[in-house]
């Protein structure tokens, strides 16, 4: 063991989308970081579809961003069409969405690596965990070097002994052509973890060319595409369209009649994968009803023709593969280019983790993304800035860095897995979060980047340009009931489903006046139309503070409480939550186990005891 010639505060091994948030969030926060990686031309690699954001997923990329994060303002940089989902219904459940030009974003992030003062990028892989004593003291890599680091963060991915399977064929790798990590999990092992199986899956990928996109459905970008990045009001791009179209019962029959060939149903794959986006081979004995299934045909960038086939996630062998494409209308005559695949890889059950992602057993050791059993490039980004913000923010002697569910879908996030576990790859919904109505994605900056500033995250520049939005919406709803039409006052005007803000202005020569930019003006706009409801749900988080505020002390012996079943006492030693909300939402805790559980924080120790 050969120790590397100057220390580090942090250690992050993997740059994936978690790794380099992680290592970003630490250096805005002054630590000097290293960052390995496997392979230094996959930094910030695009596994699997080449898009950022979604139904929630997007809600997590802007609070990503309005912490200070890069993902928001890499999509905005190198996105080639921009969409907003669910428009047609409430803000609640707006998101927004991007086709990227994956190696673009790539690039972009690994510059943004780079150029980040404090952090070192290098291309080396990590075998063992060094600690001692109960503490991390850093890890030893192939290259001989033993890094000292102050606090170690883990975001390895897929890459712990993945297991690529292609119909009969298995390989090692964690991505196709590209190696594993065999020794990491056996070292978290041997510290006593407790190591587990889970599989993801990717389609394949088509040369655009070979296309027949006359006979599919052309979809188009926005017309006025929105950004991102608070730090932007509008974008000027480019955007190219994506294609719809469909499976058929042709397609279903080839799959039918070599599901034999599977290996997610012959057994050769035993770990668990994503229920809410299966393999085609699991969606035609699932669905067996459905006649078709909706497939987008989805552009990996602007200077390639490859082109990704979102719904057809598979594991069938290169031939079946093959004739399930050319039975797709518009694809008769499609090349494919990559085949589609499964992997399998460790991952480590995240009830192991405290809210701020630091390891229950190892203190100074953090693990974010997949390896906590998440699955989207967006969970994986916001679990590394936040892990990065509580390791940096530890050896900095701050508080905890945690988002409550009420303030982040980034805390519904970590406050799930970490309370109730997973028992499948982990993605964001919008369902999950239950105040969504205030965690909307146009206000995520005004949920947390006072937060985040308060913690060391948020640069000068971007805190001005929050305090001049913030100035500009007080000025506004201060003047708002000022200003009078036909006996009614501008307030009353928003409120009214119809009228947008622009049309006010125009009604309204004062408000014009006070010339508010975009986002301003649309937070005014929602506050005025949604107000009876946001104070209701308000109320609502206030009464779950109460409960949310009650402490727990990570030690307590849950076998002093006495009548607690045993099912709850297991549980509740296992996850160690650390206040009664928390312990409300551990799985297989009734809400007589709280009762009890009150009883006894509320009673008086006896010295004895």
């Amino acid at each position: 063991m050969n120790p590397f010639p100057s220390p580090f505060d942090i250690l992050v091994i993997g740059a994936g989308h978690a790794g380099c948030e992680a290592a970003l969030a630490a250096s805005r926060m002054g630590a000097r970081v290293l960052l390995t990686t496997m392979q230094l031309d996959t930094v910030a690699q695009m596994s699997c579809n080449p898009a950022i954001g979604g139904v929630a997923k997007g809600h997590l990329v802007r609070e990503i961003d309005a912490m200070g994060g890069a993902m928001g303002e890499a999509i905005d940089a190198t996105g080639i069409q921009f969409r907003e989902l669910n428009t047609r219904k409430g803000p609640a459940v707006r998101s927004p969405r991007a086709q990227a030009d994956k190696k673009a974003y790539q690039a972009f992030m690994k510059r943004r690596v780079e150029d980040a003062r404090g952090v070192m990028l290098r291309q080396d892989i990590v075998d063992e965990i060094v600690v001692e004593g109960g503490k991390v003291r850093g890890a030893i890599a192939k290259s001989g070097w033993f890094y000292r680091a102050d606090a170690v963060i883990v975001t390895t991915g897929t890459f712990m002994k993945g297991l690529i399977h292609i119909g009969e064929r298995k390989q090692t790798g964690g991505r196709a052509s590209e190696p594993t990590s065999e020794n990491i999990s056996d070292s978290l092992r041997a510290l006593g973890f407790r190591v587990e199986r889970f599989k993801t899956g990717t389609p394949p990928r088509l040369n655009g060319r070979t296309m027949d996109v006359k006979r599919l459905q052309e979809q188009h970008g926005d017309a006025e595409p929105r950004p991102f990045s608070f730090l932007k009001d509008r974008l000027d791009v480019e955007q190219v369209p994506c294609w719809l179209t469909y499976t058929n019962e042709k397609t279903h029959e080839i799959l039918r009649a070599n599901l034999h060939r599977a290996p997610l149903l012959t057994g050769q794959i035993e770990a668990v994968g994503p229920r809410y986006c299966p393999s085609i081979e699991t969606k035609i004995q699932r669905f067996a009803h459905k006649e078709r299934h909706q497939l987008f045909l989805e552009p990996e960038g602007r200077h390639t023709h490859e082109v990704y086939v979102n719904g057809v996630s598979t594991s069938f062998p290169p031939d079946v593969q093959e004739a399930m494409i050319r039975s797709i209308e518009g694809l008769e005559h499609a090349e494919i280019m990559r085949y589609g695949y499964a992997v399998e890889y460790d991952y480590v059950p995240p009830t192991q983790l405290w809210p701020t992602l630091e390891t229950k057993k190892v203190e100074g050791l953090y693990f974010a993304g997949q390896i906590n059993g998440t699955s989207g490039y967006e969970e994986a980004a916001m679990q590394g800035l936040l892990a990065g913000a509580n390791a940096a923010g530890k050896l900095a002697g701050k508080a905890p860095f945690v988002l409550s569910r009420d303030e982040a879908y980034g805390g519904v996030l970590v406050d799930d897995i970490v309370t109730q576990g997973v028992r499948e790859p982990y993605r964001m919904f919008t369902s999950r979060a239950e105040h969504r109505l205030v965690l909307r994605a146009d206000n995520a900056d005004r949920r947390v980047t006072p937060k985040a500033r308060a913690h060391g995250l948020v640069p000068d520049g971007r805190w001005k340009r929050f305090e001049e939005k913030e100035s500009e919406i007080a000025r506004a709803l201060e003047q708002l009931p000022r200003h009078f039409r036909d006996g009614h006052s501008s307030l009353e005007w928003l409120r009214r489903p119809e009228v947008t803000w622009r049309e006010l202005e125009e009604s309204f020569p004062g408000i014009r006046a006070l010339g508010l930019g975009p986002q301003a003006a649309e937070q005014v706009e929602l506050q005025a139309k949604y107000e009876g409801y946001i104070v209701r749900q308000e109320a609502a988080v206030r009464r779950f503070r109460k409960m949310e505020n009650r402490g727990i002390p990570p030690a307590f012996d849950y076998g002093r409480v006495h009548q607690l079943r045993a099912e709850a006492r297991e549980r509740l030693e296992e996850v160690r939550p650390l206040t009664l909300g928390q312990a409300a939402r551990v799985g297989g805790v009734r809400p007589a186990d709280i009762s009890l559980l009150v009883l006894a924080l509320e009673r008086p120790r006896h010295p004895a005891e």
